[in-house]
């Protein structure tokens, strides 16, 4: 009888699992990369105040105004909404959803290749309308050499766009995966999401510079 009741009291534990829910390496990879580049910008933003402490309020003034910021203000709209699209992709990707299911017009049906290049326009709308404004500072006279200000201003948005660059080819990459896959499944997803995490984060860090050199003047 010992031996029964001891069987039977240990059963119930025969058939307990324990599970244990481990994050995606590559996710918490990317996140920690990212940590460290919010470090790089930190300090562009920390040479951005300081230039802007010791130099005459009249002189940084008089570059500040020549800013676009109508110009500005557009191009940052379309990179704000290149977020929105981006993830849009990665639910679809999330779905296992790599092309649309009906007309290019039904943009409900889309899937991640869709919205994904989409992204990847609006950001290239982003980084021609950079060199625009670049193009029109340096007629008016603001170069990376002619002023202290001018040094500030392209070092700052120039990493950034380099960084949006490295966003644009990521896109490449992700649509090149997941058109050479032969089925569509967890790594195609799992890389939509991790460029989404980086492609968020140049957006948001696009936002702080934006209001920073264009609206703190």
């Amino acid at each position: 009888m010992a031996d029964v009741s001891t069987a039977t009291a240990a059963a119930p534990h025969a058939h307990q699992h324990v599970s244990v829910n481990r994050p995606n390496p590559v996710s918490v990879g990317t996140i920690v990369w990212l940590a460290s580049e919010l470090m790089f910008f930190a300090g562009l933003f920390a040479m951005y105040f300081t230039v802007r402490s010791v130099m005459p309020e009249a002189e940084w003034a008089a570059q500040a105004d020549k800013l676009n910021l109508t110009f500005a203000a557009i191009n940052t709209t379309v990179l704000v909404l290149s977020s929105v699209t981006c993830q849009m992709g990665v639910w679809a990707a999330e779905r296992f959803q790599p092309a649309r299911t009906g007309s290019i017009l039904a943009v409900n049906r889309w899937g991640m290749n869709e919205w994904m290049t989409l992204t990847y326009l609006m950001g290239a709308f982003f980084i021609g309308g950079q060199i625009f404004e670049y193009a029109e500072l340096v007629h008016e006279g603001v170069s990376i050499s002619s002023s202290a200000y001018g040094s500030v201003f392209y070092l700052t948005t120039g990493f950034h766009g380099l960084h949006v660059v490295g966003g644009l080819i990521a896109f490449l990459f992700l649509l090149g995966r997941s058109f050479a896959a032969r089925r569509f499944g967890h790594h195609e997803a799992t890389t939509a999401i991790v460029t989404s995490y980086y492609w968020h984060f140049v957006d948001v860090v696009w936002i702080a510079l934006f209001a920073v050199i264009y609206l703190l003047r």
